[in-house]
């Protein structure tokens, strides 16, 4: 039987070549114009949109009016307004928020919002991450790192935010053990995580509740199934992170160690009622 016999140097780099003709080319992360904007913690997607289609936004120096297009983040030169863009530093803020701003840039009924506490501290963009609606109180989040404020706000995450609440109500271990359980609301199951008792006054109480998922007014619609009216309500920590002694209408930067921390972390076990 004839050897086999190694191909010739010239016949190796033909197959090679033919090889790589074949393979899929290895292509860098491509994304939507509109989100590299946004990942550059610049602005939102929703204001990238504007600004692309109002012809402001350049990509190797041709004006893109799609904010969907295509663009490698990696190497494309992006201009805004014939400026370079480029990665904001990252920041990562909490903000104890005040009774009656809501959480939006901009409102169209002309209501304060919480970027009127932020306007004179010559800060970057900023988003929120995650909501309070225009009642509640406490602890609220912005950053400019998109990548970071998915994590936080990601249903799989599960992280606990925990609440100080004043009801109109004086509860007692029934009541309690109802709202642990929860009601259906619809197609909804609400239900708080665990609730505890912190004080009580003549006609009224304090409860901590702990919720693990977002839904929309979550623990006011749980309350109200049953009757109860909610008086204040205050986030007070989000994961880890508690509010503390920041003052009402204060921010502060959080470390490095914090951010870190918060978006590595996982809902813990439910406690056992007390």
């Amino acid at each position: 039987m004839a050897s086999k016999r190694n191909p010739s140097p010239r016949v190796r780099h033909r197959r090679a070549g033919d090889a790589a003709k074949a393979a899929p080319a290895a292509r860098l992360p491509r994304h939507g114009l509109a989100r590299v904007l946004s990942k550059y913690g610049i602005c939102s997607r929703t204001q990238a949109q504007a600004l692309i289609r109002a012809g402001r936004v350049r990509v190797d120096g041709r004006v893109v009016s799609d904010p969907d297009a295509r663009t490698d983040a990696r190497s494309a030169r992006i201009t805004l307004d014939d400026a370079a863009v480029a990665a904001a530093q990252r920041l990562y803020l909490m903000l104890n928020k005040p009774r009656g701003y809501v959480t939006t840039a901009r409102d169209e009924r002309g209501r304060d919002t919480v970027y009127t506490l932020l306007q004179d501290a010559g800060l970057p963009w900023l988003g929120p991450v995650g909501r309070l609606d225009k009642a509640s109180e406490g602890l609220l989040l912005l950053s400019n790192d998109s990548e970071w404020a998915a994590r936080i706000t990601d249903p799989a995450s599960a992280l606990d935010k925990t609440y100080h609440v004043q009801i109109d109500v004086l509860p007692d271990p029934g009541l309690l053990a109802r709202l642990r359980a929860g009601v259906d609301a619809g197609d909804e199951h609400l239900a708080a995580k665990s609730v505890r008792e912190l004080r009580r006054g003549a006609r009224n109480a304090w409860l901590e509740i702990v919720l693990d998922e977002g839904r929309n007014r979550q623990i006011r619609r749980l309350l109200a199934a049953f009757d109860i009216g909610v008086l204040r309500l205050v986030r007070v920590a989000i994961g880890n992170l508690a509010l503390g002694d920041l003052q009402s209408g204060r921010w502060r930067a959080l470390s490095a160690a914090e951010a870190r921390a918060l978006a590595e972390l996982r809902s813990c076990p439910a406690r056992t009622p007390a």
